[in-house]
């Protein structure tokens, strides 16, 4: 049973830390950290070949990246009646 709770105390603690790491301001950074940070991306997805290098560019490259759709209804649709 002790060792659930800390478990549970870490995980907590781990939410609260990430939280604080999500609401931070972002900062600019310089091209060596862009690429440690690219490159541990590559190694962490165990990119090899052409496929590390199109990731290497595409992180490196001073593009915003598309988020994508939101999750749930697009903008504007209309809410069922009840």
């Amino acid at each position: 049973m002790k060792g659930d709770s800390m478990i549970v105390r870490f995980a907590f603690a781990a939410g609260i830390a990430a939280s604080f790491l999500i609401a931070a301001p972002a900062q600019a950074a310089t091209p060596e950290q862009k690429k440690e940070t690219c490159e541990f991306g590559a190694s962490d997805q165990k990119l090899t070949g052409a496929k590390r290098k199109a990731f290497m560019a595409k992180c490196m490259s001073n593009k915003d990246s598309p988020r994508g759709k939101a999750i749930g209804a697009p903008a504007g649709t209309p809410k069922p009646q009840q």
